[in-house]
């Protein structure tokens, strides 16, 4: 039975918490937000908090990229799910945004109403979602400098346990959020971490990825550290993903598993894989078109840099994960070259999008490729990895137009052309500096 809003207040309240913040998270990939006191949870889901239509292209910095469509006129309301809120600091609670009209019907740029339109337009095709996140970022010091400067062992039992406190901390604090965290290790980059959380429906997928990044900020900072999601957080230092992984079934069950595809893929599977895969060119901008994401997309950084795809092929946009004992939730398919400056809701929605696209024009599965795609007979075309030519891509898309409409493609053009000009003359150590925080939550 659900929870009225004033039982969910007095709940809240008996908790500690003070205020509720409701995000949104914009086509630049920076979270934003607004605070009511707890006792104006009700209107924060009635009537909505008032934002500017220039959020939609508020850039990494302060500037704003206003477009034809966007000016200094009009305003539009965050309205939030008292049942969403969850604890996150001592007497702060949060909840996802979405970004409407007055009236309350969903705004043309609210990405996570965007990403809930893929999901039902699954459920209209019999199809079940699944979505998985993955989420890499690097411990830093408060100002901004490496967190430690001896030597790192990549997934080392040493260099975990000596962040144990606040590791602890951290899954202490994900429980009490209620996010569903599997799995949290150092990996091969110096300081840096990944969590690991648990597939769920798209849109909570994506409001998951934003909750995680909210814990991981506020337990590293009560034990002296910052966390920065930035693509690479500095000059020739390893990059941090933002991997999603997909899973699609039917109701005679997956279709990436139980068929005579390869590797058990199902022909409809086949097809969801082949339109991730052709629309690479298209979306790289949606999944990694930032000023820092071409530092991080390069053969060899197991970036997923190759358009193509491949069993656990960590070089391939897309690693297929097979139903073995070994993988818990079942087969699926995991996107590598999102990067955390991507909007997750608008990464899914690209991913989702694509995958549905597939299946509806009935694409076949391109072949394999087992091996490091650099070193292939035949390698797959190069993807436009430059932001340039990404931003072009996108821009030029008629199948981006198609999957997320033109309102937001111009909206999220309009921010990366921004960092373009602003940081696309810089040196990468300088971009990098400049926008080694500007992710984080």
């Amino acid at each position: 039975m659900p929870v009225s809003t004033d039982d969910r207040i007095e709940e809240l309240r008996a908790a500690g918490v003070e205020l509720v913040a409701g995000s949104l998270t914009d086509p630049a990939g920076v979270t934003r937000a607004k605070y009511v006191p707890l006792r104006r949870l009700s209107a924060f889901q009635r009537s909505g908090m008032g934002v500017s239509p220039s959020w939609s292209v508020f850039c990494v910095d302060t500037g704003i990229a206003f477009t034809p469509t966007i000016g200094v006129a009009g305003d539009l309301r965050i309205r939030i799910d008292p049942d969403q809120v969850r604890i996150i600091d001592d007497g702060i609670a949060w909840a996802p945004g979405s970004l409407t009209e007055q009236e309350g019907a969903p705004a043309a740029l609210c990405l996570r109403s965007l990403l809930a339109a893929k999901e039902r337009a699954a459920a209209e095709l019999g199809l079940e979602v699944r979505v998985g996140a993955e989420l890499e970022c690097t411990m830093i010091a408060p100002d901004g400098s490496p967190a430690s400067t001896g030597s790192w062992s990549p997934y080392g039992i040493r260099t975990s346990l000596d962040r144990s406190a606040f590791l602890v901390d951290l899954a202490a604090t994900a429980e009490r959020a209620g996010l569903q965290v599997e799995q949290i290790h150092t990996e091969y980059g110096h300081d840096q971490l990944e969590v690991s959380l648990a597939p769920t429906t798209p849109v909570e997928a994506a409001d998951a990825v934003i909750l995680a990044r909210i814990v991981l900020s506020r337990a590293a900072s009560r034990h002296g550290l910052r966390i920065s999601f930035a693509p690479v957080p500095f000059e020739g230092a390893a990059g941090n993903g933002a991997h999603l992984h997909l899973s699609l079934a039917d109701e005679t069950g997956p279709l990436l598993s139980g068929g005579d595809g390869p590797h058990g893929i199902r022909p409809a599977g086949g097809s969801a894989i082949a339109g991730v895969i052709d629309t690479l060119p298209d979306l790289i901008g949606v999944y990694a078109g930032s000023a820092l994401s071409a530092l991080r997309l390069k053969p060899g950084n197991w970036a997923g840099a190759a358009a193509c795809w491949g069993l656990e092929n960590r070089e391939a946009a897309v690693r297929f994960i097979a139903a073995t004992p070994g993988s818990p939730y079942g087969a699926n398919a995991e996107l590598k070259l999102i990067d955390p400056s991507a909007n997750p809701y608008l990464a899914a929605a690209a991913f989702l999008g694509s995958a549905l696209r597939g299946i509806d024009h009935g694409l076949a599965l391109p072949p394999e490729i087992p091996e490091n795609p650099a070193q292939s007979s035949e390698p797959p075309p190069p993807l436009p990895t430059g932001q340039r030519e990404a931003i072009e891509a996108l821009e030029n898309s008629t199948v981006a137009a198609e999957l997320l409409t033109p309102e937001v493609v111009e909206a999220l053009v309009a921010v990366r052309r921004y960092e373009l000009t602003t940081y696309g003359p810089l040196t990468p150590a300088e971009t990098t500096q400049a926008l080694r925080l500007a992710w984080s939550c």
